[in-house]
């Protein structure tokens, strides 16, 4: 990506995350981008095309980080640590990225369409993974598309708790816990009660 289009990128995020993308507009990122209108519409065509790009180039990042740790060929469980890790650690470290996602990932619209059809190609990856350790017998057998929104979604919320207790938190440990809460759950063992 060129340093111009890393300037919109950057900009497009943190406008889209401030604004959301109906109050978003094209001058506002050009001017967060600090370049010309004209230069912003050199290289896309509009605000939804801003928008794709982004989500495609912030995406791809998650995806190239996934794909390093499944190149590893670790036990299946430790490639969910990893999985936790990485999503946390780029969660925690591109907030504004996460809100957009999240604010976009309901409606209608086309782009809302392609975004959740995005999110879940990474989604299906985790599932893999999931599918493997229980083929290992190291998870319950049981709706692997759902247990692996379930393990994204734990993740997401940990921003979630990250942001409403407002104090700094340790990233280590706070993966250890919701590493143990997505894959341990919260029941305490050897318990009689029923759900």
């Amino acid at each position: 990506m060129n340093k111009t289009k890393k300037a919109i990128f950057n900009a497009g995020i943190a406008v889209f995350s401030k604004s959301g993308y109906n109050g978003a507009t094209v001058d506002d990122i050009a001017l967060e981008a600090g370049v010309a209108k004209g230069t912003l519409y050199y290289h896309f065509k509009s605000k939804e095309d801003i928008f794709n790009f982004i989500i495609q180039e912030g995406l791809n990042m998650l995806e190239n980080e996934l794909q390093i740790i499944e190149d590893e060929n670790l036990d299946p469980i430790e490639t969910l640590n990893r999985i936790c890790k990485l999503q946390l650690t780029l969660l925690y470290n591109d907030k504004d990225f996460f809100k957009v996602i999240i604010s976009q990932l309901w409606g209608q619209e086309l782009r809302q369409s392609e975004l959740r059809n995005k999110l879940f190609l990474y989604i299906h990856e985790i599932e893999k993974v999931m599918q493997s350790a229980m083929d290992k017998g190291l998870l319950v057998t049981g709706n692997i598309s759902l247990m692996a929104y379930t393990f994204f979604g734990s993740l997401i919320s940990a921003a979630v708790y990250e942001v409403s207790n407002m104090e700094k938190m340790n990233l280590d440990e706070v993966i250890d816990n919701v590493t143990n809460i997505a894959l341990n759950g919260i029941l305490k063992k050897n318990t009689n009660s029923e759900v």
